[in-house]
């Protein structure tokens, strides 16, 4: 007598999953290619979101995403490696009913995922390696140390402002400068309290300082290695870039070869206009707001030292400013520097300033 086996076999058939990613706990949505399966609430391991799959539905082909954000990229690690392929996605891309925006959950938002991934309206963003995560951090940390400092500085400005109090330039050459600090270490408020408040802020000052020469060494000890080394050759001759700003570009590009235009490269650096059209009206906006957040600024930021170097960004510079202001005609040549940046990444060629815009 032949026993009918009861095991269930989902082979061949598609199982989605959207996961709502929280600190302490994921909210997952499970679908198949028909009905919801079940919603339900499990703690941040990857092992036991695979094992329930495998043991619900096994031998199926699963579908698993979830949106980028401050967890990163080690559950997408995790779960591919354990026969889930997942990907990560831009919230913005998610698309989204006017009622899930009014009432946002943990249940909604998972839903919409594995909703959208059913009907393949998802597009994976880029997931770099671990090493290059490890080397972006080390680079972004420099700019949350700079920021910190300026805040610092700021602080005591203001304190001496608020107290009327200020440092006679004539003998100081450079603000900030050790000269600086040292006129700042001996000035005195009217109290002994308020001297320690503006000793106790220069005292924050001084190490965010040397944080910030410390990991700046760091970053250029890291210039120095493969495969940074030649990149960076490549990339300070172009106008405007240096060693930092080479290493903050690549570091947050890993490879330009992800893009396969300029456009593309540009809409990722925040180097594009927005547009609001319908029928035959067409309003076409200010840049757009999507962006990187660590490039569009210092791209833009380079194109000013780029205008006084090179002679055909100059003139590029100046006839754009015959029909719009100065700020919106250096956003045109922020683009063309990061045209040259390309060039020289994609052909590991040496920049040549030219007449030529």
């Amino acid at each position: 007598m032949q026993h009918k086996s009861t095991q269930v076999n989902f082979t061949g058939q598609d199982i989605y999953v959207g996961i709502d990613v929280a600190k302490n706990s994921w909210k997952v949505c499970v679908l198949t290619q028909f009905i919801e399966h079940k919603v339900f609430t499990q703690p941040p391991i990857a092992q036991i979101l695979a094992d329930y799959l495998h043991r619900v539905f096994p031998g199926a082909n699963y579908h698993c995403a979830y949106e980028a954000g401050f967890s990163g990229f080690w559950a997408q690690e995790q779960l591919t490696a354990l026969g889930i392929p997942t990907m990560v996605v831009n919230p913005a891309d998610v698309p989204t009913t006017g009622k899930e925006k009014s009432f946002k959950t943990d249940r909604i938002d998972a839903r919409k995922i594995a909703r959208a991934l059913r009907s393949g309206e998802l597009h994976p963003i880029y997931i770099p390696t671990a090493k290059d995560q490890e080397c972006r951090s080390l680079v972004r940390l420099r700019t949350i140390f700079v920021r910190d400092q300026t805040r610092c500085k700021n602080s005591i400005k203001s304190l001496l402002y608020f107290y009327g109090i200020s440092i006679d330039q004539t003998r100081i050459r450079t603000h900030w400068s050790h000269a600086y600090v040292r006129e700042l270490e001996r000035t005195t408020l009217r109290t002994e309290l308020g001297t320690k408040t503006l000793q106790m802020l220069l005292d924050r000052f001084l190490i965010i300082r040397s944080q910030v020469l410390s990991v700046t060494q760091e970053i250029r000890k890291l210039a120095l290695t493969d495969p940074f080394q030649l990149q960076t050759e490549m990339l300070i001759s172009v106008p405007g870039i240096g060693v930092l700003t080479a290493m903050i570009l690549l570091s947050e590009l890993v490879t330009v070869d992800r893009f396969s235009s300029l456009d593309q490269l540009s809409s990722y650096c925040g180097l594009v206009p927005g547009e609001h059209s319908s029928g035959d009206e067409e309003i076409i906006t200010g840049i757009t707001h999507r962006r990187n957040a660590f490039l569009r600024g210092i791209l833009i930021e380079s194109a000013w030292c780029a205008v006084r170097q090179d002679p055909a960004l100059m003139a590029a510079f100046g006839t754009l400013c015959k029909r719009m202001n100065k700020n919106r005609a250096i956003v045109r040549i922020a683009r063309k520097l990061l045209s040259r940046i390309r060039f020289v990444l994609i052909h590991h060629t040496p920049y040549q300033c030219s007449l030529a815009a």
